[in-house]
């Protein structure tokens, strides 16, 4: 990459990355039938709640709002309906859905009631310990089809042939260990903080909310790209996080500008999927939009992630040989 002496090369471009992760999906369209497979089981199979469980903790609603343990509470009818709505739409199933390193799903934070086939089969875990396990289980396996997804993709969007799968599955197991434990390290002293706040004052609870969540999204924004180091580079866990934020670090700029067109194109795009009714077989098109817009979006992180990371190196190399012709 030949420059004038005390220039630098430009950095990639937003749209450019962007256009070319939706052409190497299009290009590829069978890598986007992992989201699709996962979305159809979310939505036509079973589903596995924990009603039964919560049921008992329900039952005690109302005498722990009558004996004032929680002033400024709504009613009891409201609050309990509030905890039945959230117990009745919960499906663990959901869990095959991971972060960071994930399967991309629009549905699984969703229990459809009524699907085209009539009510889905509901399976619930009735004890702690069957809730326990299938935590774990839905967890693992989660991040397992998590890692050959983002094998494939990064695959696809560059136009390599990916590293050992076995490798990449165990350091996507590591690394989502370690967010796990930084998102429990920030959300728990949240949670506990939210919690006390709402005992004083409404307002003051979503304040506190507020700033904990332009908290989160300063700290996950440098380690966003952590998972691309393991599959774009072979890179351990610690070293794909090191990476992360030595690139966001110096490229926070640009990279904040993909990371928010990102987020737009995402989000935005959602409201249009989920348009149509759980019982309409048109929820077809959305989950096959949302499949191809997001695996469309990742493939185009994986481009711009290994295109910085390219200029980063020329624009370091530059710099070390004007200092070297400076001393000379």
């Amino acid at each position: 990459m030949q420059t004038e002496p005390g220039k630098f090369p430009p950095p990639p471009g937003l749209i450019a990355s962007l256009a070319s992760g939706f052409d190497a999906v299009a290009t590829h369209i069978l890598v986007i039938s992992l989201p699709i497979l996962l979305d159809l089981f979310l939505w036509l199979g079973p589903h596995l709640g924990v009603k039964l469980l919560l049921q008992p903790l329900i039952a005690r609603v109302p005498s722990l709002l009558s004996a004032g343990l929680v002033p400024n509470m709504p009613d009891v009818a409201t609050a309990q309906q509030a905890w039945t709505t959230l117990a009745n739409q919960l499906n663990l199933f959901g869990l095959l859905h991971t972060f960071p390193v994930g399967t991309s799903s629009l549905l699984s934070l969703e229990m459809p009631a009524r699907t085209p086939l009539g009510t889905p089969l509901d399976v619930q875990a009735a004890s702690l310990l069957g809730v326990t396990g299938w935590f774990v289980l839905l967890v693992v396996l989660g991040w397992l089809l998590g890692g050959l997804y983002y094998s494939w993709v990064s695959g696809v969007s560059l136009k390599v042939q990916p590293g050992s799968v076995w490798q990449s599955l165990k350091q996507t197991v590591f690394l989502s260990i370690i967010w796990a434990g930084f998102l429990l390290a920030v959300g728990i002293p949240a949670l506990i903080l939210f919690t006390l706040t709402t005992l004083l004052s409404t307002l003051l609870a979503q304040i506190v909310l507020l700033i904990f969540a332009l908290l989160a999204i300063w700290l996950v924004i440098p380690i966003f790209f952590s998972p691309h180091g393991i599959f774009t580079y072979q890179q351990d866990a610690f070293h794909a996080i090191l990476n992360s934020l030595r690139m966001v670090r110096f490229t926070l700029p640009n990279t904040g500008l993909f990371l928010l067109a990102f987020v737009l194109i995402s989000q935005g795009l959602d409201f249009l999927w989920r348009t149509p009714p759980d019982n309409s077989w048109l929820t077809l098109i959305g989950i096959a939009g949302h499949a191809f817009v997001s695996t469309a979006l990742l493939a185009a992180s994986f481009i711009y992630y290994r295109d910085i990371n390219a200029w980063l190196k020329a624009v370091f190399e530059q710099l070390k040989a004007q200092a070297s012709s400076a001393r000379v």
